[in-house]
């Protein structure tokens, strides 16, 4: 061996001091959800929150306003029509925080539901060349519209103490109601961004899916106007337990109904189970066809 083969020789790192690899490969048919991962890259997902919200107010003149001015504007129309003119029951409280309590809740579904609808395509180019946890996308259309909805609660604080109405004991099951909301649209979210990805109607669909759902749901209407037989089928809409619970929570009205919450609550969790299992299940062709 000569002195040169032996220099070479000396820099040639040894096996112990290599790099380790990271092999990914795609899942194949249900695999598990790797929740664990999530957590291992929170920092990339409070970065996507970040990112939405500055997105979403930049260069805009009222700023973070437009998020009470949305269910405030809603709810003065509302409370003409269908208070004064349709005189639509309110379950002995003023028509105009029976209605925006409902409308609270309902606008951080609708627009969580219509962000995660189409967060998939909307970042391509990012699911095209770097590796990490897709489900990371989904969950910040979510978690982004919290923001929105601690700052029009505020509003709705303020209305409350307008008409002489306080919070009692029940507010401590606002974070429950508010956790079943994001679920929702969490869930249903995912079936929807995942079906997008492949056929590109579902960006044309939302807006009249958000629109039927919203008559659908006792937003402006209590529950009681439902008959009685229909109720049990009425209440596999996951918000008609979650929107009663969040008037009994804030306002006292009557206590919410069992039957109506646990069939709220089991479809909430049949949606979103079923969404993520079906979102892990495709995520592979996301690369190819986003």
């Amino acid at each position: 061996m000569n002195v040169f083969e032996t220099g070479l020789r000396a820099h040639v790192p040894s096996p112990s001091l290599a790099t380790p690899l990271t092999h990914i490969e795609p899942s194949r048919g249900w695999g598990a959800l790797r929740l664990r991962e999530i957590w291992n890259r929170r920092e990339l997902l409070y970065l996507f929150v970040w990112r939405d919200l500055k997105v979403r107010y930049k260069q805009t003149f009222l700023g973070a306003a437009w998020a009470v001015l949305q269910p405030v504007v809603t709810m003065v129309i509302f409370s003409v029509i269908f208070g004064r003119l349709a005189n639509i029951p309110s379950e002995g409280v003023p028509y105009p925080i029976f209605t925006f309590t409902a409308l609270l809740p309902w606008y951080y579904f609708s627009s969580s539901l219509h962000r995660v609808a189409g967060s998939v395509v909307a970042e391509a180019h990012l699911i095209s060349k770097i590796y990490f946890p897709r489900l990371i996308i989904p969950l910040s259309g979510v978690m982004a519209g919290i923001v929105d909805f601690c700052v029009s609660f505020c509003v709705l604080i303020a209305m409350m103490g307008w008409y002489g109405l306080f919070p009692t004991w029940r507010v401590l099951a606002l974070p429950v109601l508010l956790m079943l909301v994001a679920a929702t649209a969490l869930g249903v979210g995912l079936w929807l961004s995942a079906l997008n990805v492949k056929y590109r109607d579902i960006g044309h669909v939302m807006p009249f899916l958000i629109q039927c759902w919203f008559f659908a749901s006792p937003v402006i209407y209590p529950v009681t106007m439902v008959p009685e037989q229909w109720r049990l089928l009425y209440s596999l809409n996951p918000l008609v337990g979650v929107l009663e619970g969040f008037r009994w929570a804030l306002l006292g009205t009557g206590s919410p109904r069992f039957t109506v919450m646990a069939s709220s609550a089991a479809a909430v969790v049949a949606i979103l189970v079923g969404g993520a299992f079906y979102f892990k299940r495709v995520e592979r062709t996301f690369a190819d066809l986003a």
